[in-house]
């Protein structure tokens, strides 16, 4: 008798986007260290690492969300 092959289970996911999503929070980061390098005279940066950090979480959450197509 032939035994059936062992399903394996779908992956879920997209890899290459919570890369963009780590890549974007890496940028959150230079642009907070950035930002406290230059003694905090403007708030645009902190308000760009915010916005950085917030796409990020966006990105990380459809990575996952996101099925892949098989």
């Amino acid at each position: 008798m032939d035994e059936p092959e062992p399903t394996r289970p779908r992956r879920k996911g997209w890899i290459s986007v919570y890369a963009v999503a780590f890549g974007l929070l890496a940028a959150a980061a230079i642009a907070l260290v950035a930002s406290s390098l230059g003694s905090l005279r403007s708030i645009g940066l902190l308000w760009f690492s915010s916005a950085l950090s917030l796409a990020a979480i966006v990105a990380a959450i459809a990575s996952v969300l996101v099925p892949r197509r098989s």
